[in-house]
């Protein structure tokens, strides 16, 4: 049976790689944008890369060069340098999965994105997943897992049968993906969310009017949404979605 996300995911909403703010010293996806995010109640959206010894690290670009005091891509770094790696804004390093993972201790919800390694949405992946699934094992908070790439999803569930999981979707416009057309209009319609055992997406929150959105969640998927910059755009995207995630605010808690 394909598992269904906690009610937690329904409730407080997610702050985008944490609740992240420069200007405060609480960079994206660090340790402290992740402790504020635990002491205001909200659910918490992280992002992994793998690191050269195939370590699962709490990163969002494929590069460090915008987020850390470094250049080059992530993935030809060891994890023992990463950690090292200063965030720019902050005062500590890039942190591994494993080191989050302990930080939340199932204190609120942890949503993990897992980042396309294969470069175009195919089938080049598997560390990356599998260092994932080794950092999660017995742990017992509510947690879910998703990715744009739909291979990526199908192998966390083999990995990881029991933990929710499901693939982050867009209305994939040609500005924004590097990829083909063919491969553009594939992932558009989500035509992968029966075949990988999804069952919630996480959709473009200017794309939420699709009607495969509306399809997915008449067959009973959960909807969330990424990434919701105000009150006002909040209060739109809440008409189809479940939840938010959220930045560059403080959303509100529901009730």
């Amino acid at each position: 049976m394909t598992p269904r996300l906690p009610a937690a995911f329904l409730g407080a909403p997610l702050a985008h790689r944490a609740l992240h703010d420069v200007t405060d010293g609480r960079p994206e996806n660090s340790r402290a944008a992740i402790r504020a995010a635990i002491s205001q109640g909200y659910g918490i959206e992280i992002d992994v890369q793998l690191s050269a010894d195939n370590q699962a690290m709490v990163f969002h670009d494929y590069a460090l060069d915008r987020l850390a005091d470094g250049t080059g891509p992530v993935r030809v770094v060891p994890a023992g340098t990463l950690s090292e790696t200063p965030l720019k804004g902050g005062d500590e390093g890039i942190p591994t999965l494993p080191e989050i993972l302990h930080l939340v201790a199932g204190q609120v919800p942890l949503l993990i994105e897992i980042k396309d390694q294969d470069g175009a949405m195919g089938e080049g992946i598997g560390p990356l997943e599998q260092a994932t699934a080794d950092a999660l094992a017995g742990y017992t908070g509510p947690v879910a897992l998703m990715s744009f790439n739909p291979h990526s999803v199908a192998r966390m569930a083999e990995l990881c049968p029991g933990i929710p999981r499901g693939i982050v979707t867009s209305s994939y416009a040609a500005s924004d993906w590097p990829l083909n057309e063919s491969s553009r209009d594939h992932l558009r319609g989500i035509p992968d969310f029966d075949r990988v055992g999804a069952s919630f997406i996480s959709h473009e929150v200017a794309d939420l009017s699709r009607p495969r959105v509306a399809e997915l969640k008449a067959q009973g998927a959960n909807i969330l949404c990424w990434t919701v910059r105000s009150p006002q755009q909040e209060a739109q995207a809440r008409e189809i979605a479940q939840n938010i995630t959220f930045e560059g605010y403080r959303a509100p808690h529901p009730g």
